[in-house]
């Protein structure tokens, strides 16, 4: 299932627009190349509108804003909704400020996103702002652990119930759910957390497979998830002696490039919920 996934990924080569933070920009860029996407950026509004056109998925990422780039993320959205193409929110920072929280529920509450990716803490930010004070929201803790992955699981699934869509949360234990269904995933390295932009990267990365596989998201979110953590696994057993995170980082684009459907298919440690 998930070889399948990767495997339309490489053959049709989905071109992604990213209005993405410019601090991991061209790490964002090179991962979309290694999976086998095609990225373009583009975040001035007059340009951003019509490189939308001509591109089959937008991955919509909040972690540097401005006035301008937020103006673009609007603009962009409204074209690519109309288009039907595959909409991806990387909520990045979401409830630190009251602009990149306010700017993720505008944008959550205006466009039907397909895809909504972010750690925990955010996605539970976005929970809270859309007004749900109660039930799985409530006491959701701010990590997710063996201890309270039911929890987990089932705030997941609310979440994506109420905003019809799928939901990836990553961390530690990463969940990837749509209102029935929540794929469990238990692939990457602690040190990936050590590196800046491998979850830029994964959104990026799940818009892709998103387009790739337009009937099949929830697999297509989950098999994007488990290919960044098995990345990441694969590319630690390769670090040297005096190997740092810039390598690590190096690496893990080169475990993307290198990775076949049938070592996902493999390597992907998941369960279903």
């Amino acid at each position: 299932m998930f070889k399948t996934c990767l495997d339309k990924v490489r053959a049709t080569c989905p071109l992604i627009h990213n209005i993405t933070n410019y601090v991991t920009v061209n790490d964002v860029a090179n991962a979309l190349l290694a999976i086998g996407a095609s990225p373009i950026m583009a975040d001035e509004p007059s340009d951003a509108r019509e490189i939308t056109k001509i591109c089959g998925g937008l991955n919509v990422n909040i972690g540097t804003l401005n006035k301008r780039t937020i103006k673009a993320m609007f603009e962009s959205a409204k074209n690519a909704a109309a288009l039907g193409h595959k909409l991806l929110l990387d909520p990045v920072g979401a409830g630190a400020s009251a602009l990149r929280t306010n700017t993720a529920l505008k944008l959550l509450k205006k466009f039907q996103f397909d895809v909504v990716r972010g750690n925990i803490s955010e996605i539970k930010t976005l929970a809270l702002g859309s007004g749900t004070t109660k039930g799985v929201d409530a006491d959701i803790a701010d990590s997710v652990t063996e201890g309270n992955l039911e929890k987990s699981v089932a705030f997941a699934k609310d979440f994506a119930a109420r905003n019809n869509c799928v939901v990836a949360i990553t961390g530690a234990i990463d969940l990837v759910a749509d209102d029935g269904k929540c794929y469990v995933i238990r692939n990457g390295r602690a040190e990936m957390s050590r590196i800046t932009g491998t979850g830029c990267q994964l959104s990026a990365v799940t818009a892709a497979f998103a387009v790739a596989n337009p009937d099949n998201v929830l697999e297509a979110a989950a098999a994007a998830v488990c290919s960044m953590g098995l990345a990441g696994e694969l590319a630690w057993e390769r670090m040297q002696e005096g190997d740092g995170n810039s390598t690590y980082r190096n690496r893990i684009i080169d475990a993307l490039f290198n990775m076949t459907g049938d070592e996902l298919e493999k390597g992907a440690k998941y369960e279903i919920r």
